[in-house]
C-alpha cells in the first residue's frame, strides 16, 4: 500500500502526467526554484540526485534527473517513456504502444509507472486500467509477465482479462485472494472461488482475506460489505459482535446489540475488538489502516473513518452523543470527539469523505467545536510514518497541524469554523 514521496507536493510535481512539454516545463520550473535556493528543490536534489551541484551550476538535465527519481524512475529518457506508454494505454492506443515496443523493446518488461510501481509491465498495467485492444495486442507477444498481468486482474474483478490469461496456462499463485481483499472486489473473489483457487493468504490462512478487508486502506462500504458477506457465505465464521456489525453495515445487528446493551452507544472499543487477532488481523497495530486513532473510541467514531454514513445517522437518531470522548491513555493522549475523525480520516484520504456533510451533522447534533484534546497519530505506508503529538488541540488546530495533508477534511474545517470553530 505504497504513498507518495514524503515531500510536500511543489508546484512542479506530476501527479498524473499528460504530456511531455508539461514534464518540460516542471524540469525548468524545478531548475528555477533549486538556483534560487527554495527549500523544497534543495530537498529533491539532495534526496534523488547522485551528485548534487552547486545551486549556480545547475543544469537542465540536473533537474530532469531529479524529477525523473522523485517520481520513481532512474532517468529522464525513462521518464519520458514511461509517460508515453502509459498515456498510449490509457488511450486503449494499440498501435502506439506497438511502436513504443518496437522502437524501445526494454519497455515491454520494466514497469510503466516506475521501478517500484506495482501496476507493473505493459501487459499488467492495460489490465490494471481495463484497455481490452491494449491487452489483446500485447497478449499476443511472447515472453509476458502473465502471472503478474493475473494478479491485476483479480485484484480489479477483469474476469474476461482473467480468463484470457488462465487460457494461455498461467494459473493463481497461493495468496491471490488478497488482491481482490485489498482493493475490495468481490467479483475478483468469486472469479477465484469460480476456479477452484483457494481464498487464503498465501500461508493458507483462511482468516488471511478477512484481515485484509477489515484493516486496508479502502472505504468502499458497500464493497466492503459485499466481500465480507462472501466469505461469510463460503463458511468463514464472523463474530456477533457491534464492531462487525458495523464493518458489515448491519444496523438490524446493531439494533439487537443495543436492544441488550442500552449503554453501548457509549461504549469504547479497544483495538482488538475492531480489528481481531482471531479475523487474521495483524497484531502489529499500526497496519490496521485509519486517520484519527479508533483504539478506545466508540461506534460513532468508527462509522466516520469506516465511511458508514447510514450507520452514523442511525447512532445520532438513536441519541449517541456527538461529543462522546474517546479513552485517555496512560500519557494523556485520546478525549476526541467524533469531530476530530470527521477532520482527519481515512475516508477522506480515499476520496470518499471530502465534503462537510459529516461534520454538519456531528454539528447540528451538538457536537462542539472547540473541544480539546491531545492526540499521537503516525501513518504507516507514507514517507513519515513517525508518530506525531498534538497536545490540548481543538478539532480545527489539530487539522491544520496534522502531519499528513491528504487525511485532512478541508471542508469539514470550513463548516467547524462557520458553526464557530477556532
Amino acid at each position: 500500500m505504497p504513498e507518495p514521496s514524503p515531500h510536500p507536493e511543489p508546484r512542479w510535481r506530476i501527479l498524473a502526467a499528460t504530456d511531455i512539454k508539461q514534464l518540460r516545463k516542471r524540469a525548468r520550473a524545478l531548475l528555477k526554484a533549486y538556483r534560487a535556493n527554495e527549500a523544497e528543490a534543495g530537498g529533491l536534489f539532495a534526496d534523488f540526485h547522485h551528485a548534487p551541484p552547486m545551486p549556480e551550476t545547475a543544469k537542465l538535465a540536473d533537474a530532469q534527473l531529479v524529477l525523473a527519481r522523485a517520481h520513481d524512475y532512474p532517468s529522464w529518457p525513462r521518464l519520458k517513456h514511461g509517460v508515453e506508454m502509459f498515456n498510449a494505454i490509457c488511450a486503449d492506443d494499440a498501435d502506439a504502444v506497438m511502436a513504443l515496443v518496437r522502437r524501445h523493446p526494454a519497455l515491454l518488461h520494466e514497469r510503466v509507472n516506475g521501478v517500484t510501481a506495482n501496476w507493473g509491465p505493459p501487459l499488467a498495467c492495460a489490465v490494471q486500467v481495463g484497455r481490452h485492444r491494449v491487452f489483446e495486442a500485447l497478449l499476443a507477444l511472447p515472453g509476458q509477465d502473465l502471472q503478474w498481468a493475473l494478479g491485476r486482474a483479480t485484484l480489479k474483478g477483469r474476469t474476461e482479462m482473467a480468463r484470457a490469461l488462465i487460457a494461455r496456462g498461467v494459473a493463481p499463485e497461493p495468496g491471490e485472494a488478497m488482491g481482490p481483499c485489498e482493493s475490495l472486489n468481490v467479483a475478483g473473489l468469486r472469479f477465484l472461488a469460480d476456479i477452484g483457487a483457494p481464498l487464503t493468504d498465501a500461508k493458507g490462512d483462511p482468516m488471511g482475506p478477512v484481515g485484509m478487508i477489515l484493516q486496508g486502506y479502502l472505504r468502499h462500504p458497500e464493497d466492503k460489505h459485499a466481500c465480507l458477506d462472501f466469505l461469510a457465505g463460503r463458511g468463514i465464521a464472523l463474530p456477533d459482535t457491534p464492531a462487525m456489525a458495523l464493518h458489515r453495515g448491519r444496523i438490524d445487528l446493531l439494533e439487537r446489540h443495543l436492544a441488550r446493551d442500552p449503554g453501548l452507544l457509549a461504549r469504547r472499543f479497544s483495538h482488538r475488538e475492531i480489528w481481531p487477532p482471531a479475523l487474521g488481523c495483524d497484531v502489529d497495530e499500526s497496519l490496521a489502516l485509519h486517520g484519527t486513532p479508533l483504539d478506545g473510541t466508540t461506534l460513532l467514531h468508527m462509522a466516520i473513518d469506516f465511511d458508514e454514513i447510514g450507520i452514523l445517522r442511525w447512532l445520532l437518531e438513536q441519541g449517541a452523543d456527538a461529543n462522546v470522548r474517546a479513552h485517555v491513555d496512560g500519557d494523556g493522549f485520546g478525549g476526541h470527539t467524533p469531530l476530530f475523525n470527521a477532520v482527519v480520516c481515512q475516508a477522506t484520504r480515499c476520496g470518499t469523505q471530502r465534503d462537510g456533510t459529516v461534520a454538519e451533522l456531528l454539528l447540528d447534533h451538538g457536537a462542539d467545536p472547540n473541544a480539546v484534546a491531545s492526540i499521537a497519530k503516525g501513518i504507516r505506508f507514507t514517507g513519515d510514518e513517525t508518530v506525531h503529538e498534538y497536545r490540548d488541540v481543538t478539532p480545527l488546530g489539530y487539522g491544520r497541524a496534522f502531519h499528513h495533508r491528504g487525511w485532512v477534511n478541508a471542508l469539514a474545517m470550513d463548516a467547524i469554523a462557520a458553526r464557530g470553530g477556532r
